[in-house]
């Protein structure tokens, strides 16, 4: 019997941030940096621990709603036209979680403008005071330009702020921003890559804790985030969850390691947040340099979730779904000897879900069809022929289980995007 985990969440939320913030180098530490000035700011106003560290869960997870390359870089502009519809983005993608539900409201509001105190309400909602922290957080991170003395470019950003006082930013929030402006050390640490470290030594989290329940529901979350940024994308996750929790109770899984094939299907492609959505929608052949975007992916959701020591063998089954038994696979060229049963039935579950599925520019193969290629990697030592056999075994049930779940998750889409 593998060990059930039990993860910390803001050890999880640490990492979903780290994988949004792969879309661009230029990205690079945002999310991080808008926590950490989040809690300086937040310290310096002399605010409760506890709703510091649910300003810095949301400073990490601020722009989540950002759903591609061109929106991140959009939304990085110190003057915004369109600013809040990443924001309830970020919103409708948290509030379903009740840990992060407080998060959600504070995203919401993250880019509403001061503007002599009319912003203090929006849409006829009162905005938290956080909101308008992370909102001053957000511009100053948007300033900072690395590859730069710290020092050198202080007070040209505090310049800046300033001169949008009232207008943009609370006046309270300007004058504590001067303040904590004034100590070298925030301008040196906002410049390091050592920012996870102190937020992990100075933040006080509320301890929440994980079993496989509270997994599968912040994992609904992740593949939310991963699916919903495309049309082309929208059901693949939840397909290769639910493929990969039923072809493992047929491998006789116990009801618990179901679960956490579940859960690992929901993270699987939780790197090709990295991959921008121009790629994920091209109907042509790919280049071999927007192949090699694409196969990066299963790297960054392997390094993005191991520092997770409870979460490895959800990781491993997860992140290596593109792994091959003869080690023909990647990124890590693991082979047989070195793939658990959970990775091989990911990797048959995630083949099955690409092959049949349905999307805007082709339709899924036939069962004959999608039988042949699966069966092809079988002989070729690509997928295991024992799982492919149980499968084929039982053909039209897991793809009844696999277009249901996909069939669920198209219609949550288009609520989804009808919210907004």
């Amino acid at each position: 019997m593998i060990k059930e985990p039990r993860i910390q969440l803001n050890h999880l939320v640490s990492s979903l941030s780290a994988a949004v913030d792969l879309v661009s180098p230029v990205l690079v530490n945002h999310h991080k940096q808008v926590a950490y000035t989040s809690f300086c700011l937040a310290s310096e106003l002399g605010i409760p621990m506890e709703e510091k560290s649910e300003l810095v869960l949301a400073g990490l997870l601020h722009d989540i709603g950002a759903v591609s390359l061109k929106d991140r870089m959009d939304y990085l502009r110190f003057e915004l036209e369109i600013p809040h519809q990443h924001s309830r983005l970020g919103y409708f993608l948290l509030r379903i979680f009740e840990p992060l539900s407080n998060v959600s409201k504070l995203i919401k509001y993250h880019h509403v403008f001061y503007e002599d105190g009319k912003g203090l309400e929006f849409e006829g909602n009162p905005v938290p005071k956080g909101s308008h922290i992370l909102h001053l957080a957000d511009r100053i991170s948007v300033l900072f330009k690395f590859g730069i003395s710290p020092l050198s470019q202080a007070q040209g950003i505090v310049d800046s702020i300033v001169s949008q006082d009232n207008r943009m930013f609370m006046p309270e929030l300007t004058e504590a921003f001067r303040k904590v402006a004034t100590r070298e050390s925030f301008w040196l640490d906002l410049g390091s890559n050592n920012i996870a470290e102190f937020l992990q030594r100075r933040v006080r989290y509320r301890t929440i804790e994980l079993d496989t329940e509270g997994l599968l529901k912040i994992g609904n979350i992740f593949r939310r985030i991963i699916d919903f940024r495309s049309p082309f994308t929208a059901t693949h996750s939840s397909g290769v969850a639910a493929s990969g929790k039923a072809l493992g109770k047929l491998a006789h899984f116990s009801w618990s390691e179901c679960r956490m094939l579940k859960i690992a299907g929901f993270l699987h492609d939780l790197g090709k947040l990295a991959v921008p959505t121009e790629i994920l929608e091209k109907t042509g052949p790919l280049t071999k340099e927007e192949f090699n975007v694409v196969k990066a992916h299963t790297f960054f959701t392997y390094r993005v979730l191991e520092s997770i020591e409870d979460l490895n063998t959800i990781t491993s089954w997860g992140a290596f779904h593109h792994e091959r038994l003869d080690g023909s696979g990647y990124p890590f060229h693991l082979g047989s000897e070195n793939l658990h049963l959970g990775a091989r039935i990911m990797a048959v579950a995630d083949v099955f879900t690409a092959i049949t599925e349905d999307r805007p520019y082709r339709k899924g193969m036939t069962s004959e069809s999608a039988l042949k290629v699966l069966i092809g990697m079988a002989k070729s030592k690509s997928l295991d022929g024992d799982l492919v056999e149980l499968l084929k075994e039982n053909y039209d049930e897991m793809n009844s289980i696999r277009n249901d779940a996909q069939a669920d998750s198209i219609n949550e889409y288009r609520e989804f995007w009808s919210q907004l």
